[in-house]
């Protein structure tokens, strides 16, 4: 049998990191299970100027800051891309094309990737002129001729933005002349902004430079001719990937991909929680991917205290127990909670008895389909080594049902 981490996080981006710092000052047994360089995306930006506390920085000083800060609390790390996982038990499986480790509880932290177009030069030069976030990237290109790819709601509002810094934006657009696949107020903006200006019929050939940007070659799909325009950046838009294919089918993704998670960060399966980029989120930032990391691995920590109380004092009892779920929602919820206390002193302890408030102990609750509502404000249910038995009614004599 292999060993059982307390966590295992998967992705040492900004917020993996995060999570591995507090998991580890939280004497997490803790492995960070990353397939390349330590960082994520912000390992690649070149400047980094709106993080908190620092006023200027670059990627690979940033999330190596965070990397070492991780390590220092004891944080183990792998160098290994993650192909399946099992997270329908309580030790929760991740598998690598080496290996297989086990641990208690998991945060998935695998980001996003820009989808790339594999243009001549792309790849050459990210971080040299080529970028996917205007929010990241766009002041770098002050009083700069700067190229858009994409027509899309992204596209078009990100393009606008860059507008603030650079002296002119170029926008190359597949559709023929006044088609945007954008919104039409969004559009109507565009048109009227004396920076932008548009290519259309056309897509991107290739981009020139050897250590930078120095240009791009635009070809026109109609007639096939290729122009040269020099320019000092070019910014894609034409979509994010999340990383979650490998999670597909083991916990619930939108249509697109990411995942939805609780204000914990808790995903659907019990114990495992996502953060950064993969989720369904409105901004996407190292300080918001920090603050989900440390949110996860705190929820992490609780998690797995709650789940070792709970093989302590539940499955590992000598005696029949009972579960007893109350709402603080509900005025009679609680005096419920009395009511079996009471019966079971009346039935000689009969039974161990343990009250949860399901607003507190969701985990728990989830476990047994518990649901707390205006009809049942309160729930008993009795339980033998941690498998459900039976439920005993509220409406009833309860004592009678004890004994």
């Amino acid at each position: 049998m292999s060993e059982v981490y307390d966590l295992i996080i998967i992705g040492g981006g900004p917020g993996g990191l995060a999570a591995g710092v507090y998991g580890g000052r939280a004497r997490l047994k803790t492995l960070l299970i990353e397939k390349g360089a330590m960082g994520g995306r912000a390992f690649t930006t070149r400047e980094i100027v709106n993080y908190p506390g620092y006023n200027n920085s670059t990627g690979p000083e940033l999330t190596g800051a965070l990397a070492e800060h991780a390590k220092s609390f004891g944080v183990e790390v792998a160098k290994e891309e993650v192909v399946d996982v099992d997270f329908s038990g309580d030790i929760k499986v991740i598998k690598t094309k080496k290996n297989e480790y086990q641990a208690k509880a998991v945060i998935v932290a695998t980001g996003t990737e820009s989808r790339v177009l594999g243009i001549p030069g792309e790849r050459e030069l990210t971080g040299q002129g080529v970028a996917y976030c205007a929010t990241c990237d766009a002041e770098f290109f002050e009083d700069q001729h700067v190229v858009v790819v994409g027509s899309g709601d992204q596209a078009i509002e990100e393009g606008m933005y860059i507008a603030k810094f650079a002296s002119k934006i170029t926008v190359v657009v597949l559709h023929d002349e006044g088609i945007l696949d954008c919104n039409k107020q969004s559009a109507e903006k565009a048109f009227a902004h004396p920076k932008m200006n548009f290519v259309w019929n056309s897509v991107l050939d290739s981009i020139v430079g050897e250590e930078e940007v120095e240009g791009v070659k635009i070809k026109n799909m109609k007639t096939g001719e290729i122009t040269d325009l020099e320019c000092q950046g070019v910014f894609f838009f034409v979509g994010m990937v999340p990383g979650t294919k490998f999670l597909e089918g083991h916990i619930e993704l939108d249509k697109r991909g990411y995942v939805h998670t609780t204000e914990m960060m808790e995903t659907s399966a019990p114990g495992v929680y996502a953060v950064g980029d993969i989720r369904d989120k409105f901004l996407r930032q190292v300080s918001t991917a920090v603050g989900d990391g440390a949110t996860a691995a705190t929820a992490a920590e609780r998690y797995i205290e709650e789940q070792e109380d709970f093989n302590r004092n539940v499955v590992e009892a000598t005696q029949p127990v009972l579960l007893g779920f109350w709402s603080p929602e509900y005025k009679d919820s609680l005096d419920k909670m009395g009511k079996v206390d009471e019966a079971n002193i009346a039935c000689n302890n009969k039974y161990k008895f343990l009250e949860f408030d399901v607003s507190r102990k969701k985990g728990i609750a989830k476990k047994y389909d518990i649901v707390i509502d205006a009809d049942r404000s309160a729930r008993v249910i009795e339980v033998n080594k941690g498998e459900f038995v039976r439920e005993i009614s509220l409406n009833d004599d309860v004592r009678g049902q004890l004994q």
